[in-house]
């Protein structure tokens, strides 16, 4: 959700309300980070039944959002991975008081909180879940400078230009030691901070 792709799916009204549901944004959540499953493993790593999560995948099969996996399973229960495609949504076109809004900031809140409590296990669990070498391997890190707009928006257009070359590159791959990473990339402007015109800003770092 952030600079656009051509092959995007927008979050239009049609889209948004076809996703704005808590299970529905958990379990393209879960099929992005840990890839194809059923129905009934989503349900037991989410904590929900399983009439739940096919219910709920069956509509977001409908909205484009998520496909059958044919290449797995006996037939016996369908496999579900999510159409590999970047989802962008853009709130500043909704008004404020719309129910298009409610529904993109209930989709926002719920990606948000996701996203945050896997990097809050990971903080507080992450050597023995995955060990010392993996944890050196990894790294968390926030940097402030001051920027003007265009500046702002071409580090984040960079920034996107390099995850999207990893994924292009390693999506899906089924190499031996491979195991699921998440990459967060968020860079916005402080709303409690003052535009400075004509002045330059230094910048600050801290790294864990």
């Amino acid at each position: 959700m952030g600079h656009k792709s051509k092959d995007e799916i927008v979050l239009e009204t049609a889209a948004l309300k076809g996703l704005a549901h808590p299970l529905r944004v958990a379990l393209i959540d879960a099929l992005s980070a840990y890839g194809p499953a059923t129905a009934s493993a989503l349900a037991e790593r989410l904590g929900e039944s399983s009439g739940a999560t096919s219910y709920h995948l069956r509509q977001l099969e409908k909205n484009g959002f998520v496909q059958e996996d044919t290449t797995r399973g006996s037939g016996r229960e369908r496999w579900w991975e999510r159409v590999p495609r970047p989802i962008s949504l853009n709130s500043t076109e909704l008004e404020p008081s719309s129910a298009d809004r409610a529904a993109s900031d209930l989709v926002m809140g719920e990606w948000q909180r996701n996203r945050q409590k896997r990097l809050s296990a990971y903080l507080a669990h992450g050597l023995e879940a995955v060990g010392k070498d993996w944890l050196e391997a990894s790294g968390v890190m926030t940097a402030n400078l001051q920027l003007t707009r265009e500046q702002m928006n071409d580090l984040g257009e960079e920034l996107s230009a390099v995850v999207d070359g990893y994924l292009k590159k390693y999506r899906n791959q089924k190499k031996p030691g491979a195991r699921p990473v998440q990459i967060h990339v968020d860079v916005f402007p402080l709303i409690d901070g003052v535009e400075q015109p004509g002045s330059v800003g230094g910048s600050t770092e801290d790294e864990l």
